[in-house]
């Protein structure tokens, strides 16, 4: 037996995105790539800035003496000071690079961040429906994850959120825009959620933080300014990482920002930097590090994406699909037409269109689109939305 019952459990409970993704190989191996629309994962096709481009061309003829070595298990100073500059230009905190830690992308900035607040059994608080691997991380640090359902328009809901918090909770993460909705945390909900974390600390006489996970938030629709959960809670961290706002999901270059008017941060700072060590990461990607300095006002263009929702959230619109309209990221999340989401995503398979279940996400009854993808796969993968709206009489 080589793996233990623990993992061979979540292994068969969990892992939706990537069955589905395997799912795509095995009918693209029968069909045909151009015959098969997978929507099922958040791997942007659209290609990086120019700006990266020109920086990785500019480090390749131009190395820095050293570029590759070890450096401060917490990153480069300079980087940390760019990252930290671009922050406190957002938040109109004096975010400075104390407050960074630079992470082998947002995953690791979870775990990394996990780590260093949590005792056994502690419980972590998930608004869903949530990132499939929130649960697993929770439990890779002996925490509990607290799974807390979302509103009727996928909002945090306070009292939901409030009878869950008991004296054993220890954070809340919260992910905006969001995946897989796309919705955006408005300023009046950062702010209730803030002024509800406060009344609790006080009553439990225990420290909640806010982890704030934000891959997304620059790719932002309708003229939407992203709303900073900084300002609104100072037990509050953002982690994040570049690979959507600079297309570089392979590359898992990403930071840990404390919040500057933590009392503690120094402390914070100094166990998250240990722990970036201690879990293997050792350090960011070197070569990242040295490219994305001088990147932190640069992004892809959400226009591109919104573009691509507005073509298929009108198309399933007309076709009687019940979805809500994203205000950012690249996926969308409908009602599933019948209750068992899993039997509706396996029947849009008859006509090779791949998604995923909404129950992969701690939502049962949904189903999740993912749109950065080629045109021709959302214009291929319509005809699919429509047999099934007719199948299910939508």
């Amino acid at each position: 037996m080589p793996i233990s019952n623990k993992v061979r459990a979540s292994v068969e409970q969990g892992g939706w995105i990537r069955r589905m993704f395997e799912a795509g190989i095995a009918l693209k191996a029968q069909y045909g790539d151009d015959n098969v629309f997978d929507l099922s994962l958040g791997n942007p096709v659209v290609e990086p800035p120019e700006e990266f481009h020109r920086e990785l061309l500019r480090l390749a003829q131009n190395p820095i003496k050293g570029m590759h070595r070890y450096m401060p298990n917490a990153g480069y100073l300079e980087t940390r000071q760019a990252v930290a500059e671009g922050l406190a230009t957002e938040t109109g905190l004096a975010v400075t690079a104390k407050d960074i830690i630079m992470t082998c992308g947002a995953a690791a900035a979870i775990n990394v961040m996990l780590k260093t607040i949590l005792d056994p059994g502690e419980e972590v608080i998930v608004l869903s429906p949530y990132f499939v691997e929130y649960g697993y991380y929770v439990d890779n640090h002996g925490g509990v994850a607290v799974v807390v359902p979302t509103d009727d328009d996928f909002l945090p809901d306070l009292v939901a959120i409030e009878s869950a918090i008991t004296s054993k909770t220890r954070a809340l993460v919260i992910n905006s825009p969001n995946n897989p909705t796309g919705v955006v945390y408005p300023p009046e909900s950062l702010a209730a959620l803030g002024g509800l974390l406060n009344r609790k600390q006080e009553e439990f006489g225990k420290e909640i933080f806010i982890i704030s996970d934000e891959p997304y938030r620059r790719i932002i629709f309708d003229g939407l300014t992203f709303p900073q959960v900084l300002p609104h809670y100072r037990n509050s961290v953002v982690v994040t990482s570049h690979a959507k706002d600079l297309a570089l999901p392979g590359e898992r270059i990403g930071y840990i920002a404390i919040n500057p008017d933590y009392p503690e941060k120094e402390e914070l700072s100094d166990g998250l930097t240990f722990c970036n060590r201690t879990l293997g990461f050792v350090n960011a990607p070197a070569l990242m590090q040295h490219l994305v300095r001088s990147l932190q006002g640069v992004s892809v263009d959400p226009t591109e994406y919104q573009r691509k929702r507005d073509y298929l959230h009108g198309h399933l619109t007309e076709l009687g699909y019940s979805v809500n309209k994203p205000q950012g990221a690249f996926y969308l999340f409908p009602k599933s037409p019948v209750e068992d989401d899993v039997a509706f995503v396996d029947a849009l398979q008859e006509w090779n269109v791949l998604t995923v279940p909404g129950r992969g996400f701690g939502s049962p009854g949904y189903f999740r689109i993912s749109y950065c993808v080629e045109d021709s796969v959302l214009e291929g993968a319509i005809n699919g939305f429509a047999k099934a709206a007719e199948k299910f009489g939508l």
